[in-house]
């Protein structure tokens, strides 16, 4: 009997669960291994990462300035990107991490997971998901994982890095001989900067390129700066004088959920415009309000942290700013299929996530053409 159920179990194993397999150990045994950080590849969305060991999304003594929970989460590395490009018929990767993030409404590969895309250089189709490079559910201190392709040929890449996970080196095996290069350019004007709550950040998209501002970056071209920190968005000042004093090309307030309570969103939401508005005069700045507004809207918080945002919106154009907007959340899931948009109730699986990025780029869109 326990034969029989053994025998059953590997016949279900190897017949029917081939595509649930992950490779845990390469067999290339033509592979030359590069460090993502040396020329020619390029890193987006990360602070000096060239430099910077290991990969960070801010200085170390302004993370620490503004709070314990940023100081844990600034080295998550939500937004950063490698592109490159490479005729190589694969491509791996091996990943060092110091720990694996675990958590109960994400998938390993949610939170410390990478994935790869395709990207084109005429004009029409942008780009195109080629896979995810899969952990193993029992990884404790990074993977390696690798992409093969049918025919040899010359392509463009953009790897996304893990959203809720530290990443110490990140090094691209491709075949000994294979050309390389550098990757696909985005638009030449200065980067989109988020900052947010763990929906900005990436919780709870099934895969980092899933983001809502990694759909919008594919869409719009631009390259941008994730600074969601869950739980941890609150406006601090140091954080947000960082910000300030960073190049963008458009600004994205979206730290509704972090706020304790609206009298604190009130005390710091416009500070927070004000102190943007004073570096960068002229680029569009866009408010947000939270999404999951029904789920809280019974003892009327949703309502009041509304009415926040909506007076610095209101503030700003009385003042005179013209190029300044203002997204209500409460309208991203509206529809039949509104308890669909969530992992949780809260934070938005890959459904709803693509339907934030679709308003958010509209806005945006109308945004750019105005200037």
């Amino acid at each position: 009997m326990n034969e029989n159920k053994s025998i059953e179990a590997k016949l279900i194993k190897e017949e029917v669960d081939l595509n649930m397999i992950v490779e845990t150990k390469l067999d290339l045994p033509d592979v030359k291994w590069y460090d993502v950080r040396r020329a020619p590849f390029e890193i987006y969305g990360l602070y000096d990462a060239q430099n910077e060991y290991p990969f960070k999304r801010m200085p170390d003594d302004v993370a620490i300035a503004t709070s314990k929970g940023v100081t844990k989460l600034y080295l998550d590395t939500a937004g950063g990107r490698v592109r490159f490009c490479t005729d190589s018929s694969y491509v791996a990767i091996k990943a060092e991490m110091p720990f694996i993030d675990h958590r109960t409404n994400m998938s390993v590969l949610g939170t410390s997971g990478l994935d790869i895309y395709e990207d084109f250089l005429e004009d029409g189709y942008r780009s195109r998901f080629c896979a995810a490079f899969r952990p193993a559910v029992g990884i404790t201190d990074g993977y390696e994982s690798v992409v093969k392709f049918t025919k040899k040929k010359l392509r463009y890449f953009t790897i996304h890095m893990p959203s809720y996970n530290h990443l110490d080196n990140l090094y691209i095996g491709l075949e000994d001989g294979a050309y390389v290069g550098e990757g696909k350019k985005y638009k030449d004007v200065a980067p989109i900067i988020y900052y947010g709550s763990s929906i900005t950040q990436g919780a709870c998209a099934s895969r980092p390129g899933l983001s809502y501002e990694n759909m919008i970056a594919r869409h719009i071209e631009i390259d941008y700066k994730n600074f969601g920190f869950a739980g941890n968005g609150r406006a601090e000042l140091p954080i947000i004088e960082y910000l300030a004093g960073l190049e963008m090309s458009m600004f994205v307030s979206d730290y509704d959920h972090n706020a304790s309570n609206a009298a604190y969103l009130r005390d710091t939401h416009c500070r927070l415009y004000q102190t943007i508005r004073a570096k960068h005069p002229d680029i569009p700045y866009i408010m947000i309000s939270r999404p999951d507004f029904a789920k809280y809207n019974g003892t009327g918080d949703s309502i009041r942290r509304r009415d926040v945002i909506i007076d610095t919106f209101r503030y700003a154009r009385e003042i005179g700013d013209e190029n300044v907007y203002y997204i209500d959340g409460e309208g991203f899931f509206r529809s039949e299929d509104e308890g669909n948009c969530t992992t949780d109730g809260t934070h938005p699986n890959d459904y709803g996530f693509m339907k934030m990025a679709d308003s958010i780029k509209q806005t945006m869109l109308h945004a750019l053409r105005k200037m």
